[in-house]
């Protein structure tokens, strides 16, 4: 059987962590970034090895996540609430795992790299990050926990459909309680940052976040160039505000990009203000475009690392600037268990600092893992489309000492699937999939799951259909752009005119500003392809 998928298992982690490793050496040695994604159309799908890691009372390897136990699906505490609708376990080449992400960061560099005229490098182009640009009219969960919402359409491309996979969490009340911040800011003030649209630019978010914050949170601001200084420590807002404002305003750019010493100053200074009972971040503002400091990167990964699981310090990272440093920057979110973003105009700027930062610094969900289940009877290959770095071995699914993603209030994250059924399957009917999201309780790490499932008669209707959900149409157009710009050719994918007019089409119904901008970033991909 043909089939898509990257071997898995303990030894895949440890090829992913030296890979890792390598892209974030290349950068700090030389300033040169490789290595965002792996490009292509997909790869072949083998089963899956039992890494020897799970925890205790865990399912055994290739064991799949339990099927709802309810229409709806269930939300059940613990690891081993499999319950009497539990489905027969699927080979493990019928199982697919990855850590959620809502990463948006690789998109936003897209847009902004082909407004400049130039095509995105393929290695910084990753299908989720733009599929997770756009929001979908999910269902919110009443909770803490997640919806799951599953649905797809049949492409023009025979037994090829898409499949879309749906996980929100509930939004917060912006008024309403959380926890205190901890807020350290690590702002690269290097040469290359004098650009306009850099600086300027963060300054500018870092004065409109001020204003934002409360009064019970804290903030500190560590600058960096070939040296790195603490310009505020730990600071209780209240009253402050003023202080925070003239240290942002003093801002200057100077020499080189020492990204390891602004890193490793940030952590010890927030190492220092940790408060306990508090959100504590390091949120990273720099075009990552690293030529100085160590070349070893072991020690600047292994620090965020150890400080993650010590102090729960996450990072979040703020890319700016026409030239930037997408791998440096997505491996050091990675490793810190958080995010990254771009932004190039005082509108994403403010869309960032007010409406999505807010949203980070509460939490809905630490170290999330989505697996999602097919049926051989109805399937007969799949392909995900994107995730490659953020993929779990299958049997880790339920061990919660295997790091997952984490996830604030409103968040959303799809995931699209390349199905291809078996033939006369969608007439026959039957189950097709069934995803469940595993997280663990911000507070107490209670583990939770919840679980959701598709049947194949769902998938009557065709893509581009006007009856089908506009969601699932804009994530498709979304996810297609991606894969045609590194260079892949996915099952049932329009021609790059037709993804064009789909695009404009999707933009004229829907009177979406942001659809309306992906559909002219694939009329200018378009014509510097011509």
């Amino acid at each position: 059987m043909a089939v898509y998928r990257r071997r898995k298992g303990g030894a895949g982690r440890a090829r992913t962590r030296r890979a890792a490793v390598a892209a974030v050496t290349a950068a700090l040695a030389g300033g040169l970034l490789l290595g965002g994604c792996s490009g292509g159309s997909g790869t072949d799908r083998t089963a899956a090895r039992d890494s020897g890691n799970r925890a205790p009372g865990a399912p055994a390897p290739g064991v799949p996540a339990p099927a709802p136990g309810a229409p709806d699906g269930g939300q059940r505490p613990g690891a081993d609430g499999r319950g009497d609708a539990a489905r027969e376990a699927p080979p493990a080449d019928y199982l697919s795992t990855f850590a959620l992400d809502v990463d948006t960061a690789s998109y936003g560099y897209a847009r902004r790299t082909l407004a400049d005229g130039r095509l995105p490098a393929p290695d910084t182009v990753r299908p989720e990050e733009f599929v997770n640009s756009f929001r979908q009219n999910y269902p919110k969960p009443d909770g803490n926990g997640f919806s799951v919402t599953l649905d797809g359409a049949r492409t023009a491309s025979g037994d090829w459909s898409l499949v879309r996979v749906g996980l929100a969490t509930r939004p917060s009340d912006r008024h309403g309680e959380r926890p205190p911040a901890a807020l350290t800011f690590v702002v690269d003030i290097s040469g290359s940052m004098a650009e306009p649209g850099r600086l300027d630019l963060v300054k500018e978010s870092l004065g409109v976040l001020t204003d934002q914050l409360r009064d019970d949170d804290s903030i500190a601001l560590v600058t960096f160039s070939d040296v790195a200084e603490t310009r505020l420590p730990m600071t209780r807002v209240e009253g402050n505000r003023d202080r925070v404002h003239d240290v942002i305003d003093g801002l200057e750019t100077t020499s080189s990009t020492n990204v390891e010493a602004g890193v490793t100053a940030g952590y010890d200074t927030a190492v220092e203000g940790h408060r306990k009972g508090a959100t504590n971040r390091v949120v990273l503002l720099s075009d990552a475009l690293a030529n100085t400091g160590a070349t070893e990167a072991e020690a600047i990964l292994e620090r965020i690392e150890d400080e993650r699981r010590e102090y729960g310090i996450t990072l979040f990272g703020v890319g700016v600037g026409s030239e930037y440093g997408d791998a440096l920057m997505e491996q050091l979110a990675d490793k810190g268990d958080g995010h990254t973003t771009y932004v190039s105009t005082s509108e994403q700027a403010r869309k960032v600092f007010v409406d999505q930062l807010p949203a980070h610094i509460e939490l809905r969900a630490r170290d999330a893992k989505a697996q999602v289940a097919f049926d051989p009877k109805t399937v007969e290959t799949f392909r995900l489309i994107g995730y490659e770095n953020r993929e779990v071995a299958d049997d880790d699914f339920r061990d919660d000492r295997v790091d997952g993603g984490e996830v604030g209030p409103g968040h959303q994250v799809t995931a699209l699937y390349a199905v291809k059924t078996r033939p006369g399957a969608a007439g026959r009917g039957g189950h097709l999939a069934t995803a469940t999201v595993r997280w663990l309780d911000p507070a107490s790490r209670a583990p939770h799951e919840r679980s959701g499932s598709l049947e194949s008669g769902a998938l009557g209707a065709r893509l581009w259909d006007e009856g089908t959900a506009p969601g699932l149409r804009i994530a498709a157009v979304a996810a297609y752009f991606a894969d045609s710009l590194r260079g892949g050719e996915l099952p049932g994918a329009p021609s790059r005119g037709e993804l064009a007019e789909r695009a404009g089409e999707l933009a004229r119904t829907t009177e979406s500003k942001v659809v309306a901008q992906l559909a002219e970033s694939i009329r200018r991909a378009n014509g510097l392809r011509d």
